[in-house]
């Protein structure tokens, strides 16, 4: 009786362990087909299979969706466009190896900021409405009261080796793919602008407020450096996508 006993026994085993299988199958087949459902209960900025919403609550999903739509350029612009943003497409520029910009465009607005006409790529203005919705808008109503009607940068593609503070590295820059941007400062709606040369060491709301956004550019930029890093960096932030993780 033993034997028989024991067969049954690993009969059950497999018998449970196929039908574990087989609930966890249609758990996930029912779990994806409520994401892709076209009327799918799951908020937008819940749900993976969906594209970026800009301006949506940001959620663990946000950065697998920003990730996604860097690296795809339809999505990147679809993204931008849904937002509001004005990013006018323009053929890729082409220099060389080092030199060029893949998914160019005209940058003249993000989400509510306007900002001085600056050619760049895709993925460098989608990290930037992120920063200037999530970040730097709701800085601006919290400590100064006020929204950000534009920001002011001094630009992103220039075809350059890096710059250090012992002189010119023998790296190229981000700027030479266009792949950051330089920002100076800001103009506020009650008609005020600041600036980082001047109101960044300056005790105050204002300082507080360049403070707090440099600080939250480092959730949407791969590399951030500003007047913390070095007296080249004394008027401006440097917002980089790529990179290893810096933030000073």
């Amino acid at each position: 009786m033993t034997e028989p006993s024991g067969r049954r026994r690993v009969l059950h085993l497999a018998a449970s362990f196929f039908s574990l299988l087989v609930f966890l199958f249609f758990v996930c087949a029912g779990g994806y087909w409520l994401l892709a459902h076209p009327q799918s209960p799951v908020p937008t900025h819940w749900n993976p299979l969906r594209g970026l919403n800009v301006t949506a609550p940001v959620t663990p999903v946000t950065v697998f969706q920003m990730n996604r739509a860097l690296a795809d350029e339809t999505q990147c612009r679809a993204a931008l466009s849904q937002a509001g943003a004005a990013f006018t497409e323009m053929e890729d520029l082409v220099v060389d190896q080092n030199c060029g910009i893949a998914g160019r465009g005209l940058l003249s607005r993000l989400v509510t900021a306007d900002i001085r006409g600056v050619e760049t790529r895709c993925s460098t203005t989608l990290r930037l409405a992120m920063w200037e919705h999530h970040v730097v808008q709701p800085a601006a109503r919290d400590i100064l009261g006020t929204d950000v009607r534009a920001l002011r940068h001094i630009g992103s593609y220039n075809c350059r080796r890096m710059r250090t503070a012992q002189g010119t590295n023998n790296g190229w820059s981000s700027h030479a793919t266009a792949d950051s941007i330089d920002i100076i400062g800001v103009d506020l709606g009650d008609g005020r602008t600041l600036s980082l040369i001047d109101d960044w060491a300056t005790p105050g709301p204002q300082a507080d407020f360049l403070h707090r956004i440099g600080r939250g550019a480092c959730d949407w930029f791969r590399v951030v450096l500003g007047p913390n890093f070095n007296r080249l960096h004394a008027d401006h932030f440097h917002l980089q996508g790529p990179g290893w993780g810096y933030c000073r």
